[in-house]
């Protein structure tokens, strides 16, 4: 018997995204929904796939068609990055508590009742942390770098932002804009909302093992987004302190070079009109303003408006079919509590005549 057709809305809603790599899914579910029913919650759970990613297709659909509890399958039209995933996914779940989780193992399914207690005491979000880590030195290296880079720029004091288990309530999963690459900040973002987040050690999954590296792009892409978080968090709500600060700055600098220069020409007979350098420096200073400011207003935009952009499109969405059996029960259920005196239907008027 379904529970969340047969109950209504699951307790628990699982957001899995699966767009760069997949482990074994059914196996993933069959740990994580075990350990859910083991706390006395139905559960449903929410593949996102990317479209190049549809050889898991086959794998899910068989799942759908065994598992006892709801699954969903959403197919992506295009390849359009975790965040997009992840907010479609989040936009779909039922239950009043959501759990994300990367599309192979990271953390062991029993951490979720750590996270769950975590909860219950108060919090709006947990966000795991695989400890102790057992992955290669250099997976740890990378882990360290980025987050002290984010701990120096944001303040933020969590170990690893970059787990893909999390769990929030739902009117938390409703108030993040996400895009770009903000999802691997989420925690970061739900703090800047006013969230109460705590960050629990949850043991890393033997399969996590795997050393990744990536390419000079991806980390300079990180970067970037670190930087978009910076702004983001400290001057979304007040973007006149860094523009002006900066302008400030910038403006302190020129009148700098100014006075020198008219120093140098009234007591050093120094001559301006024949420095293209300084007019050179000058001009590039000003670009490289305008178009900084530029990107910062765009991102100011995007994170205001995120929610009402769609930048993907949704192929299909694949439901669990309805057991005749299950049918049948809700007709039955449906049949007992419908009312009983009805009022009888006036007859008709032929019969009437006839009679």
């Amino acid at each position: 018997m379904r529970r969340a057709r047969l109950h209504g809305d699951p307790d628990v809603s699982v957001v899995v995204p699966v767009v760069e790599r997949y482990g074994d899914l059914r196996r993933l579910h069959d740990e994580f929904v075990r350990e859910i029913e083991a706390l006395g919650k139905s559960a449903e759970f929410i593949f996102v796939l990317d479209e190049r990613l549809r050889g898991a297709l086959p794998a899910l659909r068989a799942l759908q068609q065994e598992a006892p509890d709801e699954v969903v399958i959403v197919l992506l039209g295009g390849s359009f990055g975790e965040a997009a995933a992840l907010t479609l996914g989040l936009e779909r779940a039922r239950g009043e508590v959501v759990v994300t989780l990367a599309a192979y193992f990271q953390v062991e399914a029993r951490g979720i009742a750590t996270a769950f207690a975590a909860l219950e005491e108060g919090a709006d979000m947990v966000v795991g942390r695989r400890f102790p880590r057992t992955d290669s030195g250099f997976n740890r290296l990378q882990s360290r770098l980025f987050h002290g880079i984010l701990r120096g720029l944001t303040g933020s004091r969590f170990h690893d932002i970059s787990c893909g288990f999390k769990v929030m309530r739902r009117r938390v999963s409703r108030e993040l804009n996400l895009y770009g690459g903000l999802h691997r900040f989420i925690p970061v973002l739900a703090l800047n909302r006013g969230f109460t987040v705590r960050e629990v050690d949850i043991p890393q999954h033997p399969e996590d093992r795997r050393t990744r590296y990536h390419g000079t792009g991806a980390y300079l892409g990180r970067l970037l987004d670190i930087l978009t978080v910076f702004f983001l968090t400290k001057f979304t709500r007040m973007p006149l302190r860094f523009f002006g600060l900066m302008g400030a700055g910038l403006f302190a600098l020129g009148f700098g070079v100014s006075l020198l220069a008219a120093v140098q020409k009234i007591f050093f007979d120094h001559g301006i009109s024949d420095r293209a350098v300084l007019l050179l420096g000058v001009l590039l200073m000003v670009l490289g303003v305008q178009t900084l400011s530029l990107g910062l207003i765009g991102e100011i935009i995007i994170f205001t408006h995120a929610r009402n952009v769609r930048d993907y499109q949704v192929a299909e969405v694949i439901r669990n079919p309805v057991p005749r059996e299950t049918a049948r029960e809700v007709a039955r259920e449906t049949a007992r509590e419908a009312p009983r005196d009805r009022p009888r239907e006036a007859p008709a008027a032929g019969a009437l005549q006839a009679s």
